[in-house]
């Protein structure tokens, strides 16, 4: 089994232009005030505008590179009809395409990751809105009604659970924070892609001093193969973890096995939601 998920740069611009288009599509023929699953305080007029502004803010943010946070006062006014709206996602979403074309992954940029390795280049824009078109298409096609879910691409799905891990839910603490590291080690299995993820559930302490907010709780370290036996081990298919742990989908097909105080450890890190 392997540890690398990471995809290169034209991949990720490949499945972000992919991913939006079928967004697209499935919202064009979707009623606009359809609930979204996973986000049931949205309807599909609520996740084109969504995905929208997400991909508006991470093109001006590559525009303005290394300069960042974009200005909020730039961001363009919402569509008066769904018509309309579909038509600026559209047009907000090549423009996403259009700032990452030329770009080296490997420039500094702006982003919020601090707490990731790569988290102030391009690159970091690549895989996380890859990740982003991914996530929200499936929120479309779920919007849209079953018939029309289509499956995860499994090499971007894998590195979805990757980011999740090593991102979304995990990472290093920023300079405010500490990190207490916990006891267990726990193996994730992507059964059908073939990677091993290993990671170390901990607890994270701090308090923004910008905000204000307190971050204590669970967290989540990826590490490398300790060469020890894991606490616990969850298996299943890039897809269905993937899908899983954005909270799209319930657990079916994943297997747990091993110390059930680890599963539980690693379970509390990816509990709070995403969306």
């Amino acid at each position: 089994m392997s540890l690398d998920t990471r995809l290169d740069a034209a991949t990720y611009l490949d499945r972000i232009r992919s991913e939006s288009a079928r967004f697209h599509a499935v919202l064009s023929a979707c009623d606009p005030g359809a609930r979204v699953p996973a986000c049931p305080d949205w309807d599909a007029a609520e996740l084109v505008w969504h995905l929208a502004g997400v991909q508006w803010f991470w093109s001006d943010a590559m525009m303005r590179r290394p300069e960042g946070p974009p200005d909020d006062e730039r961001r363009p006014a919402r569509a008066d009809s769904y018509g309309g709206l579909l038509d600026q996602y559209a047009e907000l979403s090549a423009g996403l395409v259009d700032a990452l074309a030329g770009a080296d992954p490997a420039e500094p940029a702006w982003s919020w990751a601090d707490h990731v390795p790569d988290g102030r280049t391009v690159g970091f824009t690549f895989r996380r809105q890859a990740h982003e078109a991914l996530v929200h298409r499936l929120d479309a096609e779920q919007t849209a009604g079953p018939d029309t879910v289509t499956p995860l691409d499994p090499a971007l799905a894998a590195d979805g659970v990757a980011e999740l891990l090593e991102v979304m839910y995990g990472g290093a603490a920023p300079a405010w924070g500490r990190i207490e590291p916990g006891t267990h080690h726990v193996r994730i299995d992507l059964t059908d892609t073939g990677h091993a993820l290993w990671v170390q559930p901990c607890t994270f302490l701090g308090t923004d001093p910008e905000s204000g907010k307190n971050y204590d709780g669970p967290h989540l370290v990826v590490v490398d193969d300790p060469g020890t036996e894991p606490s616990a081990v969850v298996s299943g298919t890039a897809a269905d973890l993937d899908a899983t742990w954005w909270k799209r989908r319930p657990a079916d097909g994943i297997e747990v096995s091993g110390d059930p105080a680890a599963h539980a450890e690693l379970m509390a890190a990816l509990s709070p939601p995403l969306d």
